[in-house]
């Protein structure tokens, strides 16, 4: 059989499988032992574990689950509570006050744990029903949470990055520091809209009345609750950035900082550490079958020369190296409207990284703005996860619809800020090339 029948059958049995609801990383590693033995032959197989083995044993793996720990335990330790106790002194006396710093919030709860579902549940059961109350517009009160949740994967220390960096052989130290600008350049973005908005209709989000407003002592007394968060990112971030230390032992010391700050709030108890022992083994287990299905696949696109027929063909589209990027770009946004993130790594990364870096592009800004890319896959309809992480908090008065149009503003933030990375790649690459 040919190159191009290979590569014709194993793109309709994948996206066959996908359109089953399957889990992804199953679908890839059923369809590797099944083109393994149809393609190659029975004794071919050990190529799969041998694959798989090779994946699972790199360094950045070990990261996975310490950060994801840091996720857990921060869960628990009463850190959020704090945030938002903090954020509402101090913003909700400005008009759009309450969402703009639901937006900051989510932003530092992110550079925490560096996933989604936290950041987008806390938030969405602290601050929704406050803005509601508050008078603020449906839309505006659903649209920032999970806008602000799916910063997560951008703003360092990141799970996916984890995975992008294994499944593209890039170093997750600079992706984490590359990630900090356009995360930052995201959440002000989306600030500003958020505040030009209210200017101009008031109703979206009014101020609190001047005698509700926290007095300064107040306002001062409060930022005790960021200093700890604070203090986090700073060791952990800094570290990596300055060479002290690697990103899988950042994990560990984020980890272990993460358990000071539950025992410094009181909730380092046995219950707590056993529920977030328990969620670190389930996500840790997700990610190991998706290192096994991705790597077991991109193996069988490489040994059936499925990988080097593709590449020729994209290479060879008469559109320049940059329309390429678009092409690339836009396969991803399209997979991520109906493709969990994860899914989307391992299935295009292996094959667009070797592509980006023909062309001569660097693999590192390639891998940033693939990481972007995959944000918007988080808030775009009709499958956003973060979208149903808002609808699963069950708010009768939300309808999926509701949250469907009140995410388009924050889409258009985060295409826009995109763009912008594509088009000047220094506002990714600056800060890791100056990494000790």
């Amino acid at each position: 059989m040919s190159v191009g029948a290979i590569t014709l059958v194993t793109v309709l049995a994948l996206l066959v499988l996908l359109f089953t609801g399957f889990p992804v990383a199953f679908c890839l590693l059923g369809i590797a032992v099944a083109g393994f033995l149809i393609f190659i032959g029975p004794a071919s197989l050990f190529a799969v574990l041998a694959a798989a083995f090779s994946m699972l044993i790199k360094d950045i793996f070990i990261a996975a689950p310490l950060f994801i720990f840091m996720a857990s335990v921060l869960q628990f330790s009463g850190i959020a509570t704090a945030l938002y106790d903090t954020m509402y002194k101090w913003f909700a006396g400005l008009r759009g006050g309450l969402a703009m710093g639901t937006v900051a919030i989510c932003s530092i709860i992110a550079a925490m744990t560096g996933v989604t579902a936290t950041a987008t549940l806390t938030m969405g059961m602290l601050a929704y029903p406050e803005m509601r109350k508050r008078g603020y517009d449906k839309s505006m009160a659903i649209g920032c949470i999970p806008f602000g949740g799916a910063l997560g994967p951008i703003i360092p220390p990141s799970v996916v990055m984890i995975i992008v960096g294994g499944f593209g052989s890039l170093s997750v130290g600079r992706l984490f520091i590359g990630g900090i600008i356009p995360g930052v350049m995201m959440a002000a973005l989306a600030m500003a809209y958020i505040f030009v908005a209210c200017l101009r209709k008031p109703e979206l989000g009014p101020a609190i009345p001047l005698d509700e407003r926290a007095s300064w002592r107040s306002k001062f007394a409060s930022l005790r609750g960021v200093i700890l968060p604070i203090l986090l990112i700073a060791l952990v971030l800094g570290g990596i950035y300055t060479g002290a230390f690697t990103p899988t032992e950042a994990g560990g010391i984020g980890a272990f900082g993460a358990a000071i700050c539950a025992a410094i709030n009181r909730q380092f108890n046995w219950r707590n550490i056993k529920d977030a022992s328990l969620t670190t083994f389930r996500v840790t287990a997700m990610i190991i079958w998706i290192a096994i299905g991705g790597a077991s696949f991109s193996a069988l696109l490489g040994i059936t020369g499925v990988l080097h027929f593709v590449n020729n063909f994209m290479i060879g589209l008469p559109l320049g190296p940059m329309g390429i990027i678009i092409v690339m770009m836009a396969i991803v946004f399209i997979m991520g409207m109906f493709i969990d993130p994860m899914g989307i790594v391992m299935i295009t990364l292996p094959i667009f990284i070797p592509i980006s870096t023909a062309l001569g592009f660097d693999p590192l800004w390639f891998g940033l703005i693939f990481t972007m890319n995959l944000l918007v896959g988080y808030l775009t309809p009709p499958f956003g996860i973060n979208l149903f992480y808002f609808k699963g908090l069950g708010y009768a008065e939300v309808s999926m619809m509701d949250i469907y149009r009140s995410i388009i503003p924050y889409v258009i933030v985060m295409l826009i800020v995109l763009v912008l990375c594509i088009i000047f790649p220094e506002l990714l690459l600056w800060l890791p090339n100056k990494m000790m």
